[in-house]
């Protein structure tokens, strides 16, 4: 076999040397590279990245303000706040269902909380955790801290709840407060409060609740809190305060208030007691009323159908929606109309027999006494309350010279009262019949 023919020497170390001084550019470039990103990166963007890395080992946490009171006259308590512990699932959890099986072994979780639960996910879809359970006993608490490495992402948190001592009573006037949902926190976003809310679960829904919500919630603080690779807090570097909402006192006199729903008994109604020196409400009932405390955590499936159906319509706030007949009450501003338009003086009479009828009408308007009250002038019409007296004096005046009269006193006008809802009676005239 021939042997193959040997390498020229001067030929092979000009093309070693041609390589070798490739390969030298080519490592010096690179870095250079290397060089010129580290400067970049240790002297020009040094303040970024010294506060990127900042960020990630401080987390800015809202604290959450105290909600103010809702007081009577009297100081008496009809909305306050009290201190409960919940069970909350991270919502960035992949297996939240396998991990909710897992906790439901270590501490009862009922179908209405899983119920709930996907709800409160649905509605709260910017919230870091969902409570599963809440209010949780010494107990739970207790076996859930000795199980806690086996249901990564849960945790247990301190809030405050509301509660509403009286219940049913002074319900549609007090109101309720809710879990703040995806349109609330549009709403929030557009009246540039989004900020205000943050760590914020709840607010105002209905009654004064919603209407005083802004002295209520109070202004929310922050804690800048050092955290681990793993999230966990591990000291409070600075905190600002949260400011507590303020205390609302009203006019009402709840033991007035109890006095008036408990005459009604079990019948519909509502009646409004106003103080005539200051036009303050002593009393605001309409019944039947409702539990505001089943609305906190969100109303369970079969309370809602219970209050929805009720032939009742325990959720119809009367006193503030209702529009009825004014009865007896308008009686003396139409002794003022009759005497200012002179259809009427004091010293005249009618005889009232116990009905009034229109001429060629045949049917009877009857008064409330049986028999009439007999001879009627324009005083004892008023202190006898002769029904009689007042029919015959709406024919004379006529609708218009009604309406004119009655309109100045409020009549078919909304009070202003400082509750969402209010609707307005009816004062017709021609004008509003056609």
């Amino acid at each position: 076999m021939p042997l193959a023919p040997l390498r020229d020497p001067n030929l092979e170390v000009p093309r070693f040397q041609t390589r070798l001084g490739i390969a030298g550019a080519f490592a010096l470039v690179a870095f250079a590279v290397l060089l010129t990103r580290f400067v970049y990166l240790q002297l020009i963007q040094n303040e970024y990245y010294a506060t990127r890395a900042e960020d990630n080992r401080i987390s800015v946490v809202p604290i959450q303000p105290t909600r103010g009171l809702i007081l009577d006259r009297n100081g008496v308590v009809l909305a306050r706040n009290y201190s409960a512990y919940t069970l909350e699932v991270d919502t960035h959890l992949a297996d939240r269902e396998q991990t909710i099986n897992a906790l439901s072994r270590i501490i009862t979780i009922e179908p209405r909380d899983r119920r709930r639960f996907r709800r409160l996910l649905d509605e709260m879809r910017g919230a870091e955790s969902i409570p599963i359970r809440t209010r949780l006993s010494d107990e739970e608490l207790a076996r859930f801290a000795a199980n806690r490495y086996r249901v990564p992402g849960v945790d247990i948190k301190a809030r405050l709840f509301r509660e509403y001592p009286f219940r049913e009573t002074a319900s549609h006037m007090v109101g309720y407060i809710g879990r703040i949902n995806e349109r609330d926190l549009d709403r929030l976003e557009k009246e540039d409060l989004a900020a205000e809310y943050r760590g914020t679960d709840y607010i105002g829904r209905t009654g004064l609740e919603s209407v005083y919500e802004r002295e209520l919630h109070g202004v929310t603080g922050s804690a800048e809190v050092e955290i681990d690779a793993n999230g966990r807090a591990i000291r409070t570097l600075r905190s600002t305060a949260p400011v507590a909402g303020r205390n609302i006192e009203l006019t009402v006199d709840m033991r007035l208030q109890q006095v008036a729903e408990r005459a009604f008994g079990d019948y519909r109604g509502a009646l409004v007691a106003i103080e005539p020196s200051t036009g303050g409400v002593l009393a605001f009932v309409s019944k039947p009323g409702f539990d505001p405390n089943l609305f906190v955590e969100g109303i369970d499936a079969t309370s809602w159908e219970s209050l929805n159906n009720n032939p009742d319509h325990p959720l119809t706030n009367r006193a503030l929606a209702g529009v009825y007949p004014p009865g007896s009450t308008v009686k003396p501003f139409m002794a003022l109309a009759a005497l200012q338009s002179g259809k009427r003086t004091p010293g005249a009479t009618i005889q009232d027999p116990g009905f009034f009828s229109l001429p060629g009408v045949a049917h009877h308007w009857r008064d409330w006494k049986v028999g009439g009250h007999g001879a009627v002038d324009l005083h004892r019409s008023i202190t006898q309350s002769c029904d009689t007296y007042y029919y015959a004096l709406g024919n004379d005046l006529g609708i218009d010279l009604i309406h004119s009269a009655l309109a100045p006193f409020g009549f078919g006008q909304k009070t202003g009262v400082d509750l969402d809802g209010e609707r307005s009676g009816v004062l017709p005239s021609q004008e509003w019949k056609m």
